[in-house]
C-alpha cells in the first residue's frame, strides 16, 4: 500500500475515532444530568412535604438539636416510606442527608462547612458559590435551589445569634456556633439577590507553632513578639482584609500570662482564649425600633470598671479609637487591638482619622501624641499574590519628632528574594539590625530575651 493511502486510511480511522467519541460523551452527560435532575425533583418532593408535616416545629427553639435532627430524620424515613421511590442505600442517605440540612441545617454550605481545606464561603447569588483555598478562588458546585433558600439559610444563622435581617435591616454581621465570622446582605442593598460571606475558623485554635509551620512568621520573630506580649506592650496588628489579623491577634493572646484578669470586645465573637480569667464582651445593634444599640465604644468604656490587666479589642473602626488609646494611656498596658491598614505608618494615620470620629475637636497634634505614646509596637501582616499569608513587619513606635510619629522596623519582608517556580515568595522577614527602644521593658518586667542575633544586621 502506498504512504498516501495509508496515512488516508489513518486519517479515516481517528475520525471515525472521534465522531464515535463525540456521540458517546453526549450520551454520557445527558444520562449524567437527567439523574441529577430525578434526584433534585424528589429531593424538592420530600423537602416540601417535610416541611407540610412538620410546620413550625422546625425552628422550635425549645428542642435541642439532637432531638431536632431526630425529629426530622424520624419524619424523612416516613416520608420517603411512604413515596416508594427506588432508590439505592447511598441515594437513600444521601436525600436523608441534603433534606435535613435543607430544613434545619445551611442547606448546601453544610459540606464546605466540613471540608477543612475551605477557608472562606463566599455566596454572591443562590447559584453562585465561590470559596477560598490556600489564599486561591475557586467556583464551588454548590448552590442553593433558590433565592427563598437562600434567605432561609442566612435567616437561620443569623437568628442562632439574635441577629435580625429584613427590610428594614437589610445587612447584618454574625457569627456560626464555632466562631466563623459571618456577613450577609439581602435586597434591596444587594442587587443581584442575596449575598453571603462566611470567614470560617479553624475548630482548633491555631498556634504560634502552627505560623512558623506555615511559614507566617520565623522562629526568631515569634520569640520578639512572644517577649513583647509578656513585657505588657501595647500591640497593634495592621493588615488589609484577609489577611488573618483576627487569627494573628488569638495566637499573640495565647501569650498572656494566665493569671491576668482579661476583657475581650468585639463585634460578633471571634476571639478563642484559653486562659481561665476571661470576660467576653460583644456589641449589640439596635432593635427593630431602633433603640437598645450598644457600640463598641461603649463597652471599652465600660471594660475600664472591671478591673482588667488586659484589654483586646477586636478591631477598631471607629471612635473607639480614642477610648482605647486613652486605657493604654491610663494603665492597662499589654492591651491589643487589630486595624485595617496597609503598612505601619499608614495605620497611625488611620488611627488619628478613626479618632476624629468620637466627635471631640481635639488638636492634631494631641491625637498624634496619644497614638505615639500608646502604642508601642505594629505588626504588620499581608496576604501576598502567591496567596500566602505573612507577618512583613514589625515596627516600633518611638514617638514625636515635631509633628511627625517616628517609627523603626524592627523585622522587615525581604522581597528580594524572589518566588520558586511554583510562584511561593521564597523570602521572609528579617531583622533590620536596630536595637527596638523597647527591650528595656523586657528587663523591667522580668522577660528573658537573647537580642545578640537580631542585631547582627543581615545582607539581603
Amino acid at each position: 500500500m502506498a504512504l498516501s493511502d495509508r496515512l488516508a486510511s489513518v486519517r479515516q480511522a481517528e475520525s471515525a475515532r472521534r465522531a464515535a467519541e463525540s456521540e458517546v460523551v453526549p450520551d454520557l452527560e445527558s444520562t449524567v444530568r437527567a439523574a441529577n435532575d430525578a434526584f433534585n425533583e424528589v429531593k424538592s418532593r420530600t423537602s416540601e412535604r417535610l416541611f407540610e408535616r412538620l410546620g413550625s416545629r422546625v425552628n422550635d427553639s425549645s428542642l435541642t438539636p439532637d432531638e431536632l435532627r431526630a425529629l426530622v430524620r424520624e419524619a424523612l424515613t416516613e416520608i420517603i416510606d411512604a413515596d416508594q421511590q427506588l432508590l439505592s442505600p447511598d441515594e437513600r442517605r444521601r436525600l436523608v442527608r441534603d433534606v435535613e440540612n435543607d430544613a434545619i441545617g445551611l442547606g448546601p454550605l453544610e459540606g464546605l462547612l466540613e471540608d477543612p481545606t475551605v477557608t472562606e464561603i463566599m455566596v454572591n447569588r443562590y447559584d453562585q458559590v465561590y470559596v477560598e483555598r490556600q489564599g486561591r478562588l475557586t467556583q464551588s458546585s454548590a448552590l442553593f435551589s433558590s433565592e427563598e433558600h437562600l434567605r432561609r439559610v442566612i435567616e437561620r444563622i443569623v437568628g442562632r445569634v439574635g441577629r435580625r435581617v429584613d427590610e428594614a435591616s437589610p445587612l447584618v454581621d454574625a457569627r456560626l456556633e464555632d466562631g466563623s465570622r459571618v456577613n450577609a446582605v439581602i435586597p434591596p442593598l444587594a442587587v443581584d439577590g442575596s449575598s453571603l460571606t462566611i470567614r470560617k475558623f479553624s475548630r482548633t485554635p491555631l498556634t504560634i507553632a502552627n505560623l512558623i509551620a506555615y511559614g507566617s512568621v520565623s522562629p526568631q520573630m515569634a520569640e520578639l513578639l512572644q517577649a513583647c506580649v509578656a513585657a505588657k506592650l501595647n500591640v497593634l496588628v495592621s493588615g488589609g482584609t484577609g489577611t488573618g489579623k483576627t487569627t494573628l491577634l488569638n495566637v499573640l493572646s495565647a501569650f498572656i500570662p494566665s493569671d491576668e484578669r482579661i476583657v475581650t470586645i468585639e463585634d460578633a465573637v471571634e476571639l478563642s482564649l484559653q486562659q481561665p480569667h476571661v470576660v467576653r464582651l460583644e456589641s449589640r445593634p439596635p432593635n427593630i425600633e431602633g433603640s437598645g444599640q450598644v457600640t463598641i465604644r461603649d463597652l471599652v468604656r465600660n471594660s475600664l470598671r472591671m478591673r482588667p490587666d488586659r484589654i483586646v479589642v477586636g478591631e477598631v473602626r471607629g471612635g473607639e479609637a480614642l477610648d482605647m488609646l486613652l486605657a493604654m494611656n491610663t494603665g492597662h498596658d499589654g492591651s491589643m487591638s487589630t486595624l485595617h491598614a496597609n503598612s505601619p505608618r499608614d495605620a497611625m494615620n488611620r488611627l488619628e482619622t478613626l479618632v476624629l470620629m468620637a466627635g471631640l475637636d481635639l488638636p492634631l497634634r494631641a491625637i498624634r501624641e496619644q497614638a505615639a505614646s500608646a502604642i508601642d509596637v505594629i505588626v504588620q501582616v499581608a496576604r501576598l499574590r502567591d496567596g500566602s499569608r505573612r507577618v512583613v513587619a514589625v515596627t516600633e513606635v518611638l514617638g514625636m519628632e515635631g509633628e511627625v510619629v517616628t517609627l523603626q522596623d524592627v523585622f522587615a519582608f525581604d522581597y528580594s528574594a524572589g518566588v520558586d517556580a511554583h510562584g511561593r515568595f521564597l523570602g521572609e522577614a528579617r531583622p533590620t539590625g536596630v536595637r527596638p527602644h523597647f527591650s528595656e521593658r523586657f528587663t523591667d518586667h522580668g522577660v528573658t530575651f537573647d537580642l545578640s542575633k537580631m542585631l547582627e544586621r543581615r545582607r539581603w
